[in-house]
């Protein structure tokens, strides 16, 4: 069975070596996650981070994906069902059209932090929110990730949670949907147990 790791930015994900991952399945990532870690597939749909991403060359030696690709630099466009998608729901359509059967959802807290601010590992860095800011809506992302399931029935999704990580009734509904803790999920890949 394929497997992806698609990965918000939530800060639950901080706990997870993400290194591992690369062997046990493809990863896919959003935005700013390139400064760390070098997914098998970055996206991006801000225009200021999508474009500075492009400027770095990433794009040239990376899968890459953006509404409005700059032409010459390598990067492609978000294909047409997710093109109006955040860029967490856009990267698990694109792992759902490369294939996986099986997509294990990472940083994808979909709410604020303990303090009720503002979550995501990227806080206080170019082109992100204070740490100290209200919580991003997360209103469409959850529409988006449901529509993408929903329409996958056949795709297993496993959502890992953290102490931050929000507990969500529509995503709790989804019979093709789980919720993996953390510390189970670390304990699976950091000594290669089954997935």
């Amino acid at each position: 069975m394929s497997i992806a790791f698609v990965l918000g930015n939530g800060i639950s994900r901080r706990e997870v070596n993400l290194s591992m991952l690369q062997y046990r399945g493809r990863t896919y990532g959003c935005n700013a996650l390139y400064r760390d870690f070098e997914p098998d597939v970055l996206v991006a749909t801000d225009r200021p981070i999508a474009d500075h991403i492009q400027d770095t060359g990433y794009a040239q030696r990376r899968r890459f994906y953006t509404r409005k690709p700059v032409v010459g630099r390598g990067a492609h466009s978000i294909p047409e069902p997710y093109y109006t998608f955040s860029s967490g729901p856009a990267a698990v359509g694109i792992a759902l059209d490369d294939r996986n059967l099986k997509i294990y959802l990472l940083g994808f807290d979909l709410g604020p932090d303990s303090s009720k601010l503002f979550n995501n590992v990227y806080a206080n860095t170019e082109f992100y929110k204070k740490s100290g800011s209200v919580p991003t809506y997360t209103g469409n992302w959850i529409r988006q990730i449901t529509k993408l399931a929903t329409q996958s029935p056949d795709v297993q999704f496993v959502r890992v949670y953290g102490t931050t990580t929000a507990r969500l009734s529509d995503l709790d509904a989804l019979s093709n949907m789980t919720h993996l803790q953390m510390s189970e999920f670390l304990d699976r890949i950091n000594n290669q147990k089954d997935l």
